[in-house]
C-alpha cells in the first residue's frame, strides 16, 4: 500500500492506492457494522452512485466508464453502485418529470420479435439473455475490482414497474408486460397498471427471475469485490419477494466457490416509504434505511448510533435522493455507518426547482463538499483500528464519537457548535497524541499531547466543522 498527495481543487487530500484483498466480504465477526475482506481487517465501504453508470441512454454519448472509475479512484472512494433497468423505455423522471422519454441498453432479454413491443421496437423473448448486458457488466465489475473498488450490482429495479407518480407509465414498456413478450407473461394480471413481478403473485415469473439471478451470479462469482442489491425502491409490498431473493442468492452461493453479501434497500411507492424495522429483520446482510428512523432518530441530520444488528449503506438517494454535505458524511461515519452518495455525475440532470440542465462533461461542484468529505472518512478509517471502533456519543459532548476507549478517538464537531470539544478521559491513563483535522481545507494540524484521567475541553485551531483525534501514546 502506498500514500500519495493529491491536489484537488485547491485542496490537499491523502488517498490511499490499494488494491482488495483476496476473498468476498463479510460481515466482521467482532464488529458486524463493517464488513471485512478475510484479512480480520474491517472493511469501511464509501463512495458514490450514479444512474448511468451500467446501462445508459441510446440519445447520449456514452458513458465514460474509466473516466468514472478514474473520478472514483481520485476521490478516495473504494464502492460504487451499479443501477440496473428492467425496462427499455422510461418517461425520465430525472428532468422534472416531464413526458420526454429515453431508451436504455443494453438490456437483459433478446429482442427478438415476432410482433412489436410498446417502444416500436421487436418484442423480447424472456427465455433467451442478452448476453452484451452480462458482458458489459461483467467487465465493469472486474475493471472497478483492479482499481480497489467494491461493487454493488443491483438486480432489480422498482422505478421500471409503476409511475411513482410521473407522467407516463414505465410498466407500458417493460419486458414482462403481456404486450411486449412472445412467451404469453403477464405481470399484471388484475390490469392495475403496476407489475405485480416484485411479489410472489405469479410463480411463472419469480421462476424467471430466478434464472436472471442464477446468470447474474455464475457471471460474477469469481470475483471478490461483489455485493448484490435486491431491488431499488420496489413498492412496499414487494419485501417479501425481496426476503425470497436474499434467501435464493444465499442458497445457490452455498455450492459456488464464492459467497457474497446480500442487501435490501428501503422500499418507497406513492402510497409510502417501507419501515425500518423490516430491513433490520430481514435476511439481508446489508441494508440502506430512509429517514426518519423508526425509533424517532432522522438519519438526515442525527443518525442514530449504528448497534451492529445489520452493516448500513447509509445512502443519500433514501434520504433526500440527491442531498448531503459534509457535516452528514462525518456525522454518519461517526455514528457506525457506511455512508454513500447518489451523485448528479455527468449526468445532465436538471433538479426540478432549476431552470436548466447541468452541462454534460461537467461535474456539478454543488456537492463538492459531500465527495470530499466521503474520501476523508476513509483515510482515517484506514488509519484507525477500526474492527474496535464503535460509537461512544456519551463522551464527547458534541455527541459524534467513534473510539475504541483509552486507545483511539475520532471526534465530529458540526460547524453550529463552538470551537470547544469537551470529551470524557476521566477512565484512562497515560499521554494522548493530539490532533485536528479541517475538513474544508483537507489540512491537519498538531497539538499538544494530553494526559488521560479527567474530563478535557479542546478548543479548535479553525472555525467551522472540526474533526479531533486522539490517540494513546506508548513511549
Amino acid at each position: 500500500m502506498s500514500e500519495k498527495e493529491l491536489y484537488y481543487q485547491n485542496l490537499v487530500i491523502i488517498v490511499t492506492v490499494s488494491k482488495i484483498a483476496s476473498g468476498p466480504l463479510k460481515v466482521h465477526p467482532r464488529n458486524p457494522r463493517y464488513f471485512t475482506d478475510g484479512s480480520g481487517k474491517a472493511v469501511y465501504l464509501t463512495g458514490i452512485h450514479t444512474w448511468s453508470n451500467l446501462q445508459e441512454y441510446e440519445s447520449d454519448s456514452p458513458f465514460n466508464y474509466e473516466a468514472y472509475l478514474d473520478f472514483l479512484q481520485k476521490n478516495n472512494y473504494n464502492f460504487t453502485r451499479l443501477w440496473t433497468w428492467e425496462c427499455g423505455l422510461r418517461s425520465e423522471w430525472m428532468h422534472g418529470w416531464s413526458e420526454e422519454k429515453l431508451l436504455v441498453h443494453p438490456l437483459i432479454y433478446k429482442r427478438t420479435g415476432p410482433g412489436t413491443a410498446f417502444d416500436g421496437k421487436p418484442k423480447f423473448d424472456l427465455t433467451r439473455f442478452n448476453q452484451e448486458f452480462f458482458d458489459r457488466l461483467r467487465e465493469r465489475v472486474k475493471a472497478a475490482g483492479d482499481r480497489g473498488i467494491y461493487v454493488s450490482v443491483m438486480l432489480f429495479q422498482g422505478w421500471d414497474i409503476e409511475s411513482k407518480g410521473r407522467i407516463t407509465n414505465p410498466w407500458d414498456a417493460h419486458p414482462f408486460n403481456k404486450h411486449n413478450n412472445i412467451n404469453g407473461i403477464d405481470g399484471d394480471p388484475k390490469s392495475t397498471g403496476i407489475g405485480r413481478i416484485h411479489t410472489l403473485d405469479v410463480p411463472a415469473i419469480t421462476r424467471l427471475q430466478e434464472l436472471y439471478v442464477r446468470k447474474v451470479i455464475d457471471t460474477l462469482n469469481d470475483l471478490d469485490n461483489v455485493l448484490y442489491e435486491i431491488s431499488n425502491e420496489s413498492y412496499v409490498e414487494s419485501m417479501e419477494w425481496q426476503c425470497h431473493m436474499v434467501n435464493y442468492i444465499h442458497n445457490y452461493e452455498k455450492n459456488k466457490p464464492k459467497q457474497h453479501p446480500v442487501g435490501i434497500t428501503v422500499q418507497y411507492s406513492l402510497k409510502g416509504r417501507g419501515v425500518n424495522l423490516g430491513l433490520f429483520n430481514s435476511p439481508a446482510d446489508w441494508i440502506s434505511p430512509n429517514t426518519p428512523a423508526d425509533d424517532g432518530y432522522n438519519y438526515c441530520y442525527n443518525p442514530p448510533p449504528a448497534d451492529g444488528t445489520k452493516i448500513v449503506l447509509l445512502d443519500t438517494d433514501h434520504l433526500w435522493g440527491i442531498g448531503g454535505d459534509s457535516t452528514w458524511v462525518w456525522k454518519a461515519f461517526t455514528r457506525g455507518y457506511n455512508p454513500i452518495f447518489m451523485d448528479p455525475y455527468d449526468s445532465g440532470f436538471m433538479d426540478p426547482c432549476d431552470t436548466g440542465l447541468i452541462n454534460v462533461g461537467i461535474i456539478d461542484s454543488d456537492w463538492d463538499s459531500a465527495r470530499k468529505a466521503l474520501g476523508q472518512t476513509r483515510m482515517f478509517a484506514d488509519r484507525m483500528n477500526l474492527v474496535d471502533m464503535i460509537p461512544h456519543p456519551e463522551l464527547a459532548h458534541t455527541r459524534y464519537c467513534l473510539a475504541n476507549p483509552n486507545v483511539e478517538y475520532l471526534i465530529y464537531r458540526p460547524p453550529e457548535m463552538t470551537r470547544r470539544i469537551a470529551v470524557d478521559l476521566s477512565k484512562t491513563e497515560g499521554e494522548f497524541l493530539v490532533e485536528w483535522f479541517n475538513p474544508d481545507t483537507g489540512i491537519s494540524v498538531e497539538a499538544k499531547s494530553v494526559t488521560g484521567g479527567k474530563r478535557i475541553v479542546f478548543v479548535a485551531p479553525f472555525n467551522g466543522g472540526a474533526v479531533l483525534y486522539l490517540k494513546h501514546h506508548t513511549p
